[in-house]
């Protein structure tokens, strides 16, 4: 095996452990069922809509899938993105990931996509929402910046 494949098979199995740990702190098992669910969202790299989750992983019954995403929401495993369509997308935890990324959501068609900002841009971002929150002695964790208009499909 070639080092970045070992590398990505550390991070699947790290994502796995994590979700598992998660899980078992809210008293929850990691089932076949939510494996699958943490694979189609780590696979797509993107938001899934309940029905776009669906298609990827055929073997999952509807129900199940909503359960799936119901406890691996409340475990912190799996974070809602609501949009201005009939669909909320969902997708991994970015501490799961390890990838901190924002968001280009169109208001139109509800397609959500992720963009990460240089560097220097993050950092000036981080200091800005640092100096907001000690302003009223607020403690982040963390940030997520959504860029909300009309994507070139739908413009």
């Amino acid at each position: 095996m070639t080092l970045d494949v070992l590398a990505r098979v550390k991070i699947v199995v790290d994502l796995h452990a994590m979700a598992e740990t998660r899980l078992r702190g809210q008293g929850q098992r990691y089932t076949r069922n939510h494996r699958a669910v943490v694979e189609a969202f780590d696979e797509a790299g993107r938001p899934l809509s309940l029905p776009e989750l669906l298609q990827r992983r055929r073997e999952l019954a509807q129900s199940s899938a909503y359960r799936s995403i119901a406890v691996l929401e409340g475990a912190g495993v799996v974070h809602r993105l609501v949009t201005g369509t009939d669909f909320a997308r969902f997708e991994l935890a970015q501490e799961l990931t390890e990838h901190h990324h924002h968001h280009r959501v169109c208001a139109s068609c509800g397609e959500i996509e992720d963009f990460t900002l240089p560097a220097d841009l993050e950092t000036a971002l981080d200091k800005a929402l640092g100096r907001i929150a000690k302003r009223v002695a607020f403690v982040p964790h963390s940030h997520q910046l959504d860029l909300v208009g009309v994507c070139a499909s739908c413009s």
